[in-house]
């Protein structure tokens, strides 16, 4: 769910997603960290590409560490080569699960409840241990766990009573 689009200027290929970022090297032989934006770990799966700085890069290696990633990326094999990479944002083409719900598919939303009630526009998702929520422009919380469907711009909720009492 929390795959997030980036909007920014230069050479990014249209259509891909941020999914994390390239942190430290860790060692002399070109491993880094990896600090994922999303809960896809197969984005970092062995064989799986990422564009960062402007080229693929393909994934030889990763193992799942507490915080954040442990990854060998092809073509850095030692820590001078990998250092030209840190703190550069990794990007990765949507994923294609129609059960799934995406960041980047439900900011802009007009958020209706299934009664027809129009509640505002999604404005952001904001992570949140129990569920993500959605933010709307009128400042309402709603948890992701009641969002029936979303599409052709429209984000349909079926909420509990009072969920926006204290909005109104």
């Amino acid at each position: 769910m929390t795959d997030q689009r980036r909007t920014a200027a230069g050479n990014i290929p249209a259509g891909l997603l941020e999914v994390g970022a390239i942190r430290r090297p860790h060692g002399v032989k070109g491993d880094t960290y990896i600090d994922l934006l999303t809960d896809r770990e197969d984005r970092l799966a062995v064989g799986s590409r990422v564009w960062a700085k402007g080229a693929w890069r393909t994934i030889s290696y990763s193992q799942r560490l507490p915080q954040r990633w442990l990854v060998h990326l092809e073509g850095f094999d030692d820590r001078t080569a990998i250092e030209s990479l840190t703190n550069a944002p990794i990007f990765a083409e949507p994923v294609d699960d129609p059960d799934a719900l995406w960041v980047h598919e439900l900011l802009g939303t007009q958020v209706v409840e299934v009664s027809g009630v129009i509640r505002g526009t999604c404005v952001g998702v904001l992570a949140n241990p129990a569920h993500d929520l959605l933010e709307l422009d009128s400042q309402a919380l709603v948890p992701v766990i009641f969002v029936v469907s979303c599409s052709d711009g429209v984000t349909t909720i079926d909420c509990p009573d009072g969920l926006f009492d204290l909005n109104d």
